[in-house]
């Protein structure tokens, strides 16, 4: 499991977790209906299993449209141990309880998707390639290699694969070997990304990381010697960490040569073991200021050794070694999820999955798509959204005529780039990276 590719926003399969029994009625919604017809019908239309009436985004002057691609995310909600500080929708052996298994999972997921191409075709939308997949968690690779490769190939045979389609799993440095990287690599996934975290084994202790540190120049080694793209994700501002410590475990990232890294800030979420810890006086709350310091180090070291920022969080060799499945997250493009408590955008819709295991494999058994509520954003919160995400992108964002008035004074604040902005286009200096949230208010 690693952080949330979209800080702030809730990640596919990143939801707060809910534990205790799952619901006993078969939830989900019928595939016929419920995405708008395309070409739009022109009256209203009901969303999920809400029961007020939804205008179809693609009403005509509503500018909602395809996203330019279409992707796939596909959540493994398993992990061997949580963490403290996990709030993702994933699930141990303990807390699945009696009804759902890893063994039967992979094939769920297949069926889901068959739900969701007819979902598609139901409502007239023309079968797009798939440009990037995503396979995250919880630990994709607790699954075996061949339930993994039988989800990609239901993907390819469903919609099929780009033929320069990214393809991610996530993987913990304790969850694979070799081989398992050989076959992944074999079954066509071309990028692995690493839950490194740390170098340093104080700071995995107190994140309650299983893997031993020493560890991540073997897989990556692997990762390698099969072919695959290698990034590996970082937590910084762990309770506790020193300055040293972070500085250690960037001089140990930047000495394997990966081709990309993320570096997230810790959150503390409400509802987490670490939460409570930090309520309770036996671990401290993250210093925000702390944090500004690990991120300024972080951006200039990675900046130094070649890396450049694309992303306020994710940095990349080269442009080709952009995680172009997150940049789709962040310009809102089109993707649908796969698995419990996933997230999907489509065409100006969006939709998440129920969150347990159980209740979401019954629903796909019964043919209903999964689907626990959704939303069809309005163009003012549409356009909000678009500077929230876009803001984060190295590209930054055209702000538009009516808010042009308003980049001067970011530019003498030191938070936007002063070339850019003259143009009427947002681009966030360093310090505004750090101070994000504050430029977006100021533009919405």
């Amino acid at each position: 499991m690693t952080a949330s590719p979209r800080p702030g926003v809730p990640a596919p399969g990143g939801v707060p977790l809910t534990l205790g029994a799952p619901p006993t009625a078969t939830p989900g919604v019928a595939v016929d209906g419920f995405l708008p017809q395309h070409p739009p019908r022109e009256e209203g239309r009901r969303v999920g299993p809400h029961d007020g009436p939804h205008e179809s985004p693609y009403r005509a002057g509503s500018g909602a449209e395809y996203g330019p691609d279409f992707g796939v995310y596909l959540h493994v909600p398993f992990c061997t141990v949580r963490c403290g500080y996990c709030d993702f929708n994933t699930y141990t052996a303990a807390e699945l309880g009696s009804g759902a298994n890893r063994s039967d999972y992979a094939a769920t997921a297949v069926g889901e998707i068959a739900l969701a191409d007819e979902a598609l075709r139901s409502a007239g939308m023309a079968r797009r390639e798939v440009r990037t997949v995503f396979v995250g968690g919880g630990t994709p690779t607790l699954l075996p290699a061949a339930d993994l490769a039988a989800m990609l190939d239901a993907v390819d045979d469903t919609w099929g694969l780009a033929a320069d389609a990214e393809v991610t799993t996530e993987a913990n440095p304790d969850s694979v070997d070799a081989a398992d990287l050989a076959a992944l690599a074999a079954a066509g996934f071309t990028r692995v990304s690493f839950g490194m975290q740390s170098a340093v084994p104080e700071v995995l202790a107190t994140l309650e990381r299983t893997h031993d540190p020493e560890r991540i120049p073997a897989v990556v080694g692997w990762a390698r010697d099969a072919g695959l793209s290698v990034s590996l994700d970082l937590i910084y501002g762990a309770p506790g960490e020193t300055l040293a410590q972070w500085q250690r475990s960037l001089e140990a990232v930047l000495a394997l040569s990966p081709d990309h890294v993320s570096a997230y800030a810790l959150v503390v979420e409400q509802g987490t073991k670490m939460a409570a810890q930090v309520r309770r006086g036996e671990l401290p709350m993250p210093d925000p200021d702390d944090e500004a310091d690990k991120y300024e180090l972080a951006a200039t070291m990675l900046a130094d050794a070649g890396y450049d920022w694309y992303e306020i969080s994710n940095f990349a060799r080269t442009p080709a070694d952009r995680c172009r499945h997150n940049i789709a997250y962040w310009r809102s493009d089109d993707w649908w999820g796969i698995g419990p408590g996933a997230h999907s955008h489509v065409a100006g819709q969006r939709w998440w999955n129920v969150k347990h295991p159980r209740p979401y494999a019954a629903a796909v058994a019964a043919g209903n798509l999964p689907v626990d509520g959704s939303e069809v954003l309005s163009g003012e919160d549409r356009e909000t959204e678009r500077i929230l995400l876009g803001i984060r992108l190295a590209d930054g964002l055209d702000v538009g005529a009516t808010l042009a008035d308003r980049l001067p004074q970011l530019v003498e604040e030191g938070l936007l780039e002063a070339a850019p902005a003259q143009r009427g286009r947002a681009v966030l200096t360093l310090r505004g990276r750090l101070l994000a949230d504050t430029v977006v208010r100021r533009l919405t």
